[in-house]
């Protein structure tokens, strides 16, 4: 062998080791990581990353957005001045009422709009990240709510709302994810469950607006609610702007070095190696690797086609387990025989409490679990739908609409205290980091397809110049309910406390739902 071949063949060999050390040396990097989120406790991990929660916080706030529009709309079909400006008089009920036909459109208008944004979030933050796809929807939602402010008939109205839509799509698509991913495994239930308490709060802060107004005669009882919409946007584009990239997005776009310097913005960085994180996310995008882009149609081929349809079936499930009653609580209060101040009072007390009792289940899926908080709170709001259908079906009277209202109050508030935040959690955690937006693009647009038929059913059923059920919608609402109950017991796994790695592992191993809270993962597996 000449020395020249020999040089070769020796700087081949350094190549070869070299390349060996740096493959060690990043799988330790990325054990390290991992051991470290499992050993952290709920408060060091607060401590480690106190600007993730603050942030984690700030994407959280902007599905206050579709939360206020909702219940707003929600509040003006029972709103006098609404009602009498582009109501119908019923002499039934010797006042004017939205029809039928517009509630239900009205209703569901926006959720129209979201649909389209839904589908356009994943693609659209694929490409360029979370922060600026949600910057163009903040920025596309200003322009948007002057439509429905100037509306000044029913199919305009329906149109400003559709238009308004299709930001709360992008929010609602990216804030789930985002949340997820720039906040260590100790803090992803509470961190995603954050948006079940902003989205009590939009309702909250429409409760006490349309209080302030309901007595109001002229047209700015609704479109002073309307304006306050802006508020909102320019504040939370600013905030957003300032915010760190995901690093799970980053590391996904091959940019290493910005993903730690994100992880470092995150976190303390006395207290966490941005490079072993970075690490560790690579182990991940590397097992989930393929030749191809991100693409709908993976979302539904092997075992993606799994977590695809438990993100979905969660998503579809919120509306049939007693989230709609939640969202009409006030014109629900009136057809059960409240009039209209006590409606409102009763739609802003149930606001009040969907907060706070949020808020109590951070602790309860922290400890606990997702999915024994998600059967044991579907079970109860079956049990109560029930009984509200009970309550509705033993005649006319004080005591009777009384009970109705009550039930209605706790259907709403036991919603948002364990199946409806134990949802973000499986939102959230479900899907392949690769395929997080199209996933929930993809679930929430789910929701809104099951959304739309339920909100018109529901409209028909509490409508007086409709089925006029009033209560007995309860037996209705329960027996979907129970139906989600069945599926989530065969099908949701337990997440809590698993990294993304075995996550994905897993999933890739079949693993049956009942089965995943016992199965035990090695550090070193990676298929």
């Amino acid at each position: 062998m000449s020395e020249t071949e020999k040089d070769s063949a020796a700087l081949e060999e350094k190549r070869i080791g070299d390349e060996a050390a740096t493959k060690a040396s990043f799988r330790h990097d990325a054990v390290e990581a991992e051991n470290a989120e499992h050993s952290m406790t709920v408060l060091e991990a607060c401590k480690a990353y106190p600007m993730a929660c603050f942030w984690a916080f700030i994407m959280s706030f902007t599905i206050i957005m579709e939360s206020y529009d909702v219940f707003l709309i929600g509040n003006f079909v029972a709103l006098p001045a609404f009602k009498n400006r582009f109501g119908v008089y019923d002499p039934k009920t010797d006042a004017f009422v939205i029809v039928t036909k517009w509630q239900s459109a009205l209703q569901c208008s926006g959720q129209l709009g979201a649909l389209i944004g839904v589908m356009l979030a994943g693609s659209l933050t694929s490409r360029v990240g979370y922060r600026w796809a949600t910057i163009i929807g903040l920025m596309l939602l200003n322009a948007m709510i002057f439509v429905s402010y100037f509306a000044n008939s029913l199919p305009v109205f329906f149109a400003g709302q559709i238009l308004e839509g299709i930001p709360w799509g992008i929010f609602i698509a990216n804030a789930p994810a985002y949340c997820s991913e720039i906040v260590p495994l100790r803090l992803r239930a509470p961190c995603t469950q954050m948006l079940q308490m902003f989205w009590a709060i939009g309702s909250i802060i429409v409760g006490a607006v349309t209080y302030v107004y309901n007595d109001r005669p002229d047209k700015e009882a609704y479109r002073i609610p309307l304006a306050l919409q802006w508020m909102f946007p320019t504040p939370l584009a600013i905030l957003i702007f300032l915010a760190p990239e995901s690093p799970w997005w980053l590391v996904r776009m091959g940019r290493q070095e910005e993903a730690a310097h994100a992880v470092e913005r995150l976190g303390r960085k006395s207290r966490i190696n941005g490079g072993e994180v970075v690490a560790m996310m690579r182990r991940v995008v590397e097992l989930e690797a393929t030749e191809t882009a991100p693409n709908y149609l993976e979302l539904f081929k092997g075992t993606d086609l799994r977590r695809t349809l438990i993100v979905s079936g969660v998503y579809a499930a919120q509306n049939l387990a007693g989230n709609l009653i939640a969202n009409q609580a006030v014109y629900f209060f009136q057809q059960a025989g409240m009039d209209n101040t006590t409606s409102f009072a009763l739609g802003l007390i149930t606001s009040a409490l969907q907060m706070i009792f949020c808020m109590l289940s951070w602790i309860l899926t922290t400890y606990f679990g997702r999915r024994t908080i998600y059967l044991w709170g579907t079970g109860f709001n079956v049990t109560m739908l029930v009984a509200l259908g009970i309550a509705a079906s033993v005649g006319t009277s004080v005591a009777a609409n009384n009970a109705q209202a009550s039930f209605g109050l706790i259907v709403s508030v036991a919603f948002t205290f364990a199946a409806a935040p134990a949802s973000w959690c499986f939102i959230a955690e479900t899907s392949a980091v690769r395929l997080r937006p199209l996933t929930t693009g993809v679930g929430r647009a789910t929701y809104y397809i099951i959304e739309l038929p339920c909100i018109f059913l529901a409209s028909y059923m509490l409508n007086p110049t409709g089925g006029n059920l009033g209560g007995k919608c309860g037996y209705v609402w329960g027996g979907t309910a129970l139906f989600c109950w069945i599926v989530a017991y065969f099908c949701l796994p337990e997440m809590k406390d698993r990294s993304y790695r075995e996550i994905d592992i897993m999933f890739r191993r079949r693993i049956p739902a009942r089965k995943f809270k016992t199965t035990q993962i090695s550090v070193d597996d990676d298929e």
